[in-house]
Parts: C-alpha cells; sequence; structure tokens
C-alpha cells in the first residue's frame, strides 16, 4: 500500500486518505493492535471474531470465531501469528478464563490466564520480553508473564485503570480515579510509583494512555473527550484538545505519529483530527465515514493509520498530492 517515510510533515498528513475500507464486520470493533516489526494488524470485534491483515497490501489474511468466550481487548505479542486476547463473556469468577494466549497459526489456545473478575478494560505487552499487563473494572492491574499461568505481581488501585509500557519497557504508566498518572519502575514496582501527574483541571477518567516512540511524551484521552500531552519526565502539560461528546458511553481513542509531533484522534461528531503538538494547531481534518471511530492507531512503520467503529479503514497519504510536499 505505502512505503515508508522516516518523516512526516503538515503537507503529508493533509494529503492522507482512505485507501481501504472493509465493511463485513456485524458489531462494533472493540481493539486494534499492529504487530511491532511486520507489517500485521489485528482487531477484535463484537461478533467474535479476531482478524489479522497484512498492512502492506490491505489484505485480510484469517478470521477466527472465539463463540465462547468472545474477544474484546487484545494485542500482539512479540511473535507475528500470537496474540493475547481477553473474554467478553462469564467474567464474574476469579476461576474465569479472563485471559488467553492464543496461536493464530495453530487457531488454539496457548494458556489461560485467571484472576480478574471483570471486564478487562486495557491491555498491553512489554516491548522487552515476555511480561504483560491487563487493567480491570475490578479495580486491579495484574503483572503477567507468557511463559507462566500465575499472575507475577498485582495492583489495587481506585476507579477504571488504564496502563501501558513506555516504549522501552522500563517504565509502565497507570491511570486512575481522577486523572491521576502514576509511573512505575517495571523492574521493582512493588515499592510503588517513583512519580505522580496530574492533569490540572481535568478529573475525567483516563480511557486510553500512550508513551511516544522517543519517549519524550505520554498521550492521554479522558472519558469526556479530551486529548492531553504530558512531558513525560515533568508531568506537564505541553498541549490539550476538546472532540466533539462520543455517543452511548463510547470514548475516543488517539495515537501519535511515529516521530512523535503529530496527535491523531477522532471525534464524536465521526471526524478524524490530526495536531502539531510543537504549535497546537490542528493540521488536517478527514471525514470518516465510518461515524465516530473507538479505535485509532498509527502504524509502526509506515505512514498509515487505521480507524475502527464498526468497519475498518486504512489511511495512506494520496500519492496524486506528494509531488513537491515535504
Amino acid at each position: 500500500m505505502m512505503k515508508a517515510i522516516d518523516e512526516i510533515s503538515d503537507g503529508i498528513l493533509r494529503s492522507m486518505g482512505v485507501g481501504a475500507v472493509f465493511t463485513d464486520f456485524t458489531g462494533r470493533i472493540s481493539s486494534i493492535d499492529f504487530h511491532r516489526k511486520e507489517d500485521l494488524l489485528i482487531t477484535a470485534c463484537e461478533d467474535d471474531s479476531v482478524r489479522i491483515y497484512d498492512t502492506a497490501n490491505a489484505k485480510l489474511l484469517k478470521s477466527t470465531h472465539h463463540m465462547k468466550h468472545g474477544a474484546d481487548r487484545l494485542c500482539f505479542t512479540h511473535h507475528p501469528s500470537s496474540i493475547i486476547c481477553s473474554s467478553r463473556y462469564n467474567l464474574e469468577s476469579t476461576s474465569s478464563e479472563s485471559l488467553r494466549y492464543l496461536s493464530l497459526y495453530e487457531n488454539r489456545c496457548l494458556r489461560y490466564f485467571k484472576g480478574h473478575k471483570a471486564k478487562i478494560v486495557s491491555l498491553c505487552m512489554s516491548p522487552i520480553n515476555d511480561s504483560f499487563m491487563s487493567g480491570s473494572l475490578d479495580h486491579s492491574v495484574r503483572i503477567w508473564d507468557l511463559r507462566v499461568n500465575a499472575c507475577q505481581g498485582i495492583l489495587k488501585l481506585r476507579g477504571k485503570p488504564t496502563v501501558a509500557y513506555d516504549q522501552q519497557g522500563l517504565v509502565f504508566a497507570v491511570a486512575m480515579e481522577g486523572g491521576a498518572i502514576k509511573l512505575f519502575d517495571s523492574r521493582s514496582y512493588d515499592k510503588g510509583p517513583f512519580d505522580t501527574f496530574l492533569v490540572g483541571g481535568d478529573t475525567a477518567e483516563v480511557c486510553d494512555i500512550k508513551f511516544s516512540n522517543d519517549g519524550k511524551s505520554v498521550l492521554l484521552t479522558t472519558t469526556n473527550s479530551n486529548v492531553y500531552v504530558l512531558d513525560a519526565y515533568g508531568g506537564d502539560k505541553r498541549c490539550g484538545f476538546s472532540l466533539d461528546p462520543y455517543p452511548n458511553l463510547m470514548t475516543a481513542e488517539a495515537t501519535f505519529t511515529p516521530d512523535g509531533k503529530y496527535v491523531v484522534s477522532g471525534s464524536g461528531d465521526g471526524t478524524l483530527h490530526a495536531w502539531s503538538i510543537d504549535t497546537r494547531n490542528e493540521v488536517a481534518c478527514w471525514n470518516s465515514y465510518i461515524g465516530a471511530v473507538t479505535c485509532l492507531k498509527w502504524a509502526p512503520r509506515r505512514v498509515m493509520f487505521v480507524a475502527a467503529s464498526t468497519s475498518l479503514t486504512f489511511y495512506i497519504p494520496d500519492s496524486s498530492k506528494l509531488n513537491g510536499i515535504k
């Protein structure tokens, strides 16, 4: 679809448009993730499907259905055909199979992870080892290891915890009640957070958190449709943007570009927006054509982002508009 480009500019963002659309879902897409090193994307949907796509060619490679457990949150492991997937059904007890380590190649479950007793709302894989984290509505964050069934650590927190590793895997962030962001050393998280950030004046729950690739910035999306970029070292607010409210308790997802210079987000009115972090100005706006977008991520190695609601859209630069753009 699109070769990799080293630098992203205002002009490249403005040139981007829909390059491919997949509309054969029969529910809302609840989660998407790119593989860090391969041109692969996975999706989880309310129709109990997990699908894997070749992002270089916008091609569906495989679709599996998970009728017993459903598919809610998911993320790639380091292996391109293995994922972690949270269950959608039967989550009331600690014996529930709330997390599964799945081989998409063999179409089988490699391991179950039990412990959460409510819906999992956040899931992320360490970029450097086999550790991963899950945040749940049971007010806990659990740390796991792909190689063993037992939970490796538990953090009890107030509110709806959202979790993210930095790109070096040395630090992880947990967003909790009142808009507080707590930073932990991933090697000694049992000693408690080494820093806490607050977004001044906004106490809404954080529903998504991401670190930029260079580790200098943290991106927050809140339940009241605000997007903030914080300095990752001191917690100072670099910029903030307001979105149209989302309907029916849905929430937005925002993403950094790989160079960490821009933020792209959906909005409740069905539009998508891109802002420059340095200038704090909007540089591009699109009609999503698929309603309010609830899943949005930028491909790690390409000038491409993917937006999802009940359909899946790939955005790439329009080559006819790129002539003379730097």
